[in-house]
């Protein structure tokens, strides 16, 4: 079992970033660099899981991981996302997408994805949007696979510990794309990566992988002075030469119109830091607070606008130093942010 305590060469993970940007290119290059690189779940087929699993481990021997979203709750509140569908219709219309009926479930797969990652005894697999059933750690851990939960706050962080994970990945305010909070109705935590990683150090006997606004060797070394047993980077690897990230979405990172970041519920329902852009000046206030109904709801709009290079009409998830990202090769940028510590 890999040793989320020990096991690092460069204790840098590459978060599992879904919708594209983690190719299983990028995974093993961050990973060969002596860092952790994962693989997104969310969004892809058992069969495309097993696809880019097998791809990582023909590109490289080191480990990796894979991420799962773990099922939330059936639907609420109907009323909202339809009022939401309606309000869509005319970005639709112009785009040419037709907007999907709204579901009352969705659970991505899940199970099909933990037996697949039991059958294929993958080095690390995490969980992000709830926590896994116990019997669910027991397997993978029977299968060898070390398990990480991700959190956004204390209370979630020892909720986690009950259930005998390995680890945590915790997410501080400046994380880019989705917050990993286990109520999608609840606001994230408002405290920095580090006065997280601060308290759950004082607090938890975990090891502690903190995510959120590293950006730069300085805040790598900071947060691991912190009590962080690793750090998880994102946005510092969106502009990699691996990345599967839009060219859109790749050019917004250095295009001065795109000024700050904002946690939206636009694209998704749940809450998620990226540029701000036209859809979320249009929709941030009347998105439906409903995952992942929201986003099969946009999931055809982004499409079309990525497949148009319009990056108004993209969600560009990003943290809050996303001017460090930089236009290299993936193990470079993992190297250099640790050579940075020194």
């Amino acid at each position: 079992m890999f040793d989320l305590e020990d096991g690092f060469r460069i204790p840098i993970v590459g978060a599992p970033m879904a919708g594209g940007p983690s190719t299983p290119e990028l995974v093993a290059a961050v990973s060969s660099a002596g860092g952790l690189g994962f693989l997104a779940a969310g969004y892809k087929t058992v069969e495309a899981v097993r696809r880019e699993v097998d791809a990582v481990r023909a590109l490289t021997s080191a480990p990796f991981g894979l991420n799962l979203f773990v099922p939330g709750r059936p639907l609420a509140d109907r009323a909202a996302v339809e009022a939401y569908r309606e309000r869509l219709q005319p970005v639709a219309e112009r785009r040419h997408v037709t907007l999907p009926d709204v579901v009352d479930f969705d659970d991505d797969a899940f199970d099909g994805k933990v037996d697949l990652a039991v059958e294929l005894a993958v080095p690390v697999v995490s969980f992000t949007f709830g926590l896994p059933p116990r019997d669910v750690v027991d397997r993978l851990h029977d299968a060898g696979s070390a398990v990480i939960a991700t959190v956004s706050d204390i209370d979630e962080a020892f909720s986690a510990a009950q259930l005998g994970v390995d680890a945590i990945c915790l997410q501080g305010v400046d994380a880019g794309g989705h917050r990993a909070t286990l109520d999608p109705d609840a606001e994230p935590d408002p405290r920095s990566t580090r006065e997280l990683v601060e308290a759950a150090r004082s607090a938890i006997d975990l090891p502690v992988i903190a995510a959120g606004g590293i950006a730069t060797g300085a805040h790598v070394a900071a947060t691991l002075e912190a009590g962080a047993t690793a750090v998880q980077i994102g946005t510092a690897l969106l502009d990699a030469d691996e990345a599967g990230t839009k060219p859109a979405h790749r050019a917004a990172l250095h295009d001065a119109r795109f000024t700050e970041t904002v946690v939206t519920r636009a694209f998704s329902g749940r809450p998620a830091r990226g540029l701000v852009n036209d859809f979320i000046a249009d929709f941030d206030d009347h998105a439906a607070p409903a995952y992942p109904q929201v986003h099969l709801l946009t999931s055809g709009l982004r499409a079309a606008a990525g497949a148009a290079g319009d990056p108004h009409g993209l969600a560009l998830w990003a943290g809050i130093g996303y001017r460090s990202a930089r236009s290299a090769p993936a193990g470079e940028i993992v190297r250099n942010l640790w050579s940075e510590t020194r």
